[in-house]
C-alpha cells in the first residue's frame, strides 16, 4: 500500500492505486483533523482523488508529479494553477 498513518498525518507515497481509496476514507472519516501528505505522491488513482474532492482534508505538500502539483493540488485547496490565474484586467 502507498498510503499509511503516520500519527495524525495520512501520507500518500508513490503511485495511489484503488485499494488506496479504502483505508484514507476510514481515516479521513474517523479523525476529520488529519492532514493528508501529497509531497511523495507520484500518481493519484481515480478513487483516491475522489476520497479527496470529496472530504476536502487540509493537506501537505503538493507531489512529486507535475500533474499533481499544477492540477490536483490546487483543486484540493480551491486555487488556480499558475497559468489559469487572471492577469490584468
Amino acid at each position: 500500500m502507498t498510503v499509511r498513518l503516520d500519527g495524525n498525518i495520512i501520507v500518500l507515497e508513490g503511485q495511489c492505486r484503488v485499494e488506496d481509496a479504502e483505508p484514507l476514507l476510514g481515516w479521513l472519516q474517523a479523525d476529520e483533523g488529519r492532514t493528508v501528505d501529497l509531497t511523495d505522491a507520484e500518481h493519484l488513482h481515480a478513487a483516491v482523488l475522489q476520497v479527496l474532492l470529496a472530504l476536502k482534508p487540509p493537506l501537505r505538500g503538493a507531489g512529486k508529479d507535475a500533474f499533481i502539483r499544477d492540477w490536483i493540488a490546487p483543486a484540493l485547496t480551491n486555487a488556480r494553477p499558475p497559468d489559469m490565474v487572471p492577469q490584468g484586467g
